[in-house]
């Protein structure tokens, strides 16, 4: 795994550049509107196999502040195709998006894909109409520009002058029985049974079932089958189901629950779950931790494409936030998990497996969690892990296993037990992009039969063809600086550098915090502590700058980790 084995990472033939330079766009910078569409020069000889023709390029299930960009494609089987991005609001400036990602056919665990590329543009504007241009080259033959359009979701809302209707325990059943598209449903404190709602609204006129401080629901809300129906500010005992549901809205619930906390089993679609508690049973102690621990439930569970999960609150589950997995995983695509607070999952914070293309956990805070994000696998990529937080990660940061594919790792900042950054399994997962994230471990043990290292900053064995990693962050509270990538063993950051993709890597210990961050332990939980950098820390001015991912970076580069130094601290949870 030598210094040029970047050139075939499916990141850089995409971005067009070596693992050392900055990534470029059409369009230049945020606001550079001057600039024309990129040339597309279509003089390539090679032809044949290596050429590229691309089929229909589309922008599935948009949601409220991202979209998907996917492009199929056949032929350039060298991999040597790009495909940059730029993209404006309707009648505003062009900015740059971050070039798409070259994903070549593969299958795992059952699931195939075909060639394609495939891409996210990240923090839109709810309810904005976009214009997308992608720009195809290739060497060999095969160059094309494309420009489409696509509106964001808004989020979703009662409709205007709406009718109330006053409802109390006693008049629910037949308020709900007679309830019409637009209808909001005001439930009067105090407590009701168990429902089964049958009643549908539409995307302009939905109908709100809404509680109030006392509102009780003691038993479980069933919305399957439902359409453009929401369920606001209720306190359930017990769970919110929603098999089947489209364009449900499921936002500020207090939900207790032995069992599954918001769940759908079946293929759901364009649901918004957003700004809810929602508190498991399962303990936060060692007895609990992995896939046969003494665990249960999930805290937020779907499957289907265009949901939107933000800013909720979850606690006490075997996962936090997860997707299906094998047969229960379809159309897992273009999906959100964005702003949430996640603490003493016993398995996994997020579990992202099964995921098609364009899942984004992005700006997540993980507190005290076995796994902190599964991608157990991922289905080509790109599967995305943004600007995530995490403190007291038992075993690993990144579950990488059952032969994951294409994930991107970006700006993430993880302070754990044990090994840094360490994937224990002998699957071996490939064509991973990781970049200025941060990484600190430490002493380690055995947890539940679980071992977590002795303090390695990197312990990857299985990774695989073209896992590309650089300009990222690592430290040990052991004092040391080794471990191992791939078939590379090093025994410091200079031999990282010379040997290994992280050309720009940098050792960094727990005073890079601006805060005073102490070492996690497993047990007890903990307190989130505070993970922005130091300024003139050592993480500052040392991350690569990725169009659409970090535009806006104060100072000569982006910084290390889930934060600027000196930026504001996010809103974690119920906003």
């Amino acid at each position: 795994m030598g210094r040029n084995w970047t050139i075939a990472c499916l990141a850089i033939a995409a971005c067009g550049g070596s693992s050392g330079q900055m990534l470029d766009a059409p369009g230049g910078g945020d606001g550079d509107g001057a600039r024309p569409p990129p040339a597309c020069d279509d003089a390539g000889s090679g032809g044949g196999r290596d050429a590229t023709t691309p089929g229909a390029a589309t922008l599935p299930s948009p949601t409220i502040r991202h979209l998907t960009i996917l492009w199929p494609i056949t032929g350039d089987a060298d991999l040597d195709a790009t495909v940059t991005v730029r993209y404006r609001a309707a009648g505003g400036m062009w900015r740059a998006g971050m070039p798409l990602f070259r994903v070549p056919a593969g299958a795992t665990q059952g699931f195939t894909w075909d060639d394609r590329f495939a891409g996210s543009l990240f923090d839109l504007e709810p309810a904005t109409a976009y214009e997308i241009e992608l720009a195809l080259a290739d060497p060999d033959g095969g160059c094309e520009l494309r420009t489409l359009t696509a509106s964001t979701r808004p989020v979703p809302a009662a409709a205007a002058g709406a009718r109330v209707v006053a409802v109390t325990p006693s008049t629910f059943a037949a308020a709900a029985a007679a309830a019409l598209p637009g209808d909001i449903l005001a439930l009067a404190a105090g407590s009701y049974p168990t429902f089964t709602f049958a009643r549908d609204g539409t995307a302009a006129a939905p109908i709100v079932i809404r509680g109030v401080t006392g509102t009780v629901i003691n038993g479980d809300v069933r919305l399957d089958g439902r359409r453009y129906v929401h369920a606001d500010g209720l306190t359930v005992v017990g769970k919110i189901k929603f098999n089947g549901g489209v364009g449900l809205a499921i936002t500020r619930n207090t939900i207790t629950t032995t069992e599954d906390g918001i769940t759908t089993k079946t293929r759901a679609e364009d649901c918004y779950i957003a700004d809810n508690v929602v508190t498991g049973a399962t303990a936060w102690n060692e007895a609990a931790l992995g896939a046969s621990g003494a665990n249960v439930g999930e805290g937020i569970e779907v499957t289907g494409p265009g949901h939107v999960i933000e800013h909720n609150r979850v606690r006490g589950f075997r996962d936090g936030i997860s997707l299906l997995e094998d047969g229960g995983a379809i159309d897992q695509y273009s999906i959100d998990i964005v702003g949430n607070d996640i603490l003493e999952a016993a398995d996994d914070g997020v579990e992202a497996d099964f995921c098609f293309h364009d899942c984004r956990i992005v700006g997540n805070r993980f507190t005290d969690v076995f796994m902190g994000a599964s991608s157990q696998p991922g289905l080509g990529g790109p599967t995305w892990f943004v600007r995530n937080a995490m403190y007291g990660v038992v075993l690993s940061a990144f579950k990488l296993q059952r032969s994951s594919v294409g994930d991107v790792g970006l700006h993430n900042t993880v302070v754990k037990h044990g090994d840094a950054f360490g994937i224990y399994t002998t699957d071996v997962f490939s064509r991973q992009w990781f970049r200025n994230n941060l990484f600190i471990g430490g002493p380690g043990g055995t947890f539940n039969g679980y071992d977590n290292g002795s303090g390695a900053v990197l312990e990857l064995r299985a990774a695989g063809a073209a896992v590309d990693l650089d300009h990222d962050g690592y430290g040990s509270t052991t004092g040391s600086f080794r471990g191992r990538f791939g078939g590379v063993a090093f025994t410091s950051l200079a031999e990282l550098q010379a040997m290994t993709t992280e050309v720009h890597a940098v050792e960094v210990g727990l005073t890079v915090f601006a805060a005073t961050v102490a070492y996690p332990t497993p047990f007890p939980a903990h307190v989130a502590p505070d993970l922005r950098p130091a300024a003139g820390g050592t993480a500052v001015d040392r991350g690569l700058a990725v169009p659409g991912i970090n535009d806006g970076f104060a100072g000569t580069a982006p910084d290390l980790g889930a934060y600027e130094a000196g930026s504001s601290l996010p809103v974690y949870g119920p906003r």
